[in-house]
């Protein structure tokens, strides 16, 4: 629909007490948590005045002190509660996946077991640790683990999820975030080895995360949820942007959504994907350095 169509319609259902639609576009898109002054600082400086109730999220655990006590609980965890479940989240050392476990631990989840590349975690995803401990008693009572592993090695992707449900006694929830954004390349001297990496890591590795995950719900008999990162390259494509693998991987994570929630579905198992827009995260500002300008 195009601006000036929605415009006439705004008008029409009386909405034009409603702000102007505009087609300026921001240059950040959303506040992220992959480090604690710079990325942050500059969202928050392009969303201009902080809400009153502090920082959210990752970034509520950077810059947890005396100054932005504790949240106090919400309706969340009681209307949306997944208490006791057990969930493995991929990429989760710093980024969305970081983001993500931290919200299934707000939400009630026993346990959730970070997976990512580095032997140990970073500073960021300590500090989160410790923030959810300190959230125990006040509406949570989840820990995050972490666990070293490579998600395009499909043997030890599963054995990970294997060792989780023999700990746990269950997983309920797969969440496949790890992925790679690659600097812009020419689509026609794009190197076959590039190529190959970007879908290795965004397709067979969320597919063996998924199937991890997956493997250990129809093993428990539970059911569960699986959730495929895609993203909104998965099915547009931003001009000057030459993203042709990136862009590729992500169209194909939305297919194979769709093929497994078919196939799973009379497990009980649900398969979902989401599809975000830009998140200033630091594997972001390193692919986009003019957004820094």
């Amino acid at each position: 629909m195009s601006l000036f169509r929605a415009a006439k319609i705004q008008r029409r259902v009386g909405l034009s007490h409603l702000a102007p639609l505009s087609t300026s576009i921001p240059r950040r898109f959303s506040s992220s948590s992959t480090k604690d002054s710079v990325l942050n600082t500059n969202n928050q400086k392009m969303s201009g005045v902080q809400p009153a109730y502090g920082p959210l999220g990752v970034n509520a655990a950077l810059k947890w002190s005396t100054k932005y006590p504790l949240p106090n609980p919400t309706l969340f965890p009681h209307e949306f509660s997944i208490a006791d479940r057990v969930a493995l989240v991929s990429g989760a050392n710093r980024g969305i996946g970081l983001e993500m476990a931290l919200a299934l631990i707000e939400a009630g989840a026993r346990a959730v077991y970070c997976v990512d590349l580095p032997k140990t975690p970073g500073e960021e995803w300590e500090k989160t640790r410790l923030y959810a401990e300190k959230m125990q008693g006040k509406g949570s009572e989840g820990r995050l683990e972490y666990i070293q592993g490579d998600v395009t090695n499909q043997e030890a992707t599963w054995k990970i999820a294997e060792t989780i449900g023999s700990r746990e006694g269950r997983l309920d929830i797969g969440v496949a975030a790890a992925g790679v954004l690659k600097n812009h390349i020419d689509c026609l001297r794009y190197p076959a080895k590039e190529f190959q990496e970007v879908l290795s890591i965004n397709v067979n590795g969320v597919l063996f995360t998924a199937q991890a995950a997956g493997q250990q719900m129809e093993k428990f008999g539970n059911g569960g949820s699986l959730i495929l990162i895609a993203s909104m390259s998965g099915s547009i494509t931003n001009k000057d942007h030459s993203w042709v693998s990136y862009n590729t991987s992500k169209s194909a994570v939305l297919q194979m959504a769709r093929s497994m929630a078919c196939e799973l579905a009379p497990k009980q198992i649900r398969v979902n994907t989401i599809s975000p827009g830009y998140i200033y995260t630091r594997q972001v500002s390193l692919s986009s350095p003019a957004r820094e300008k």
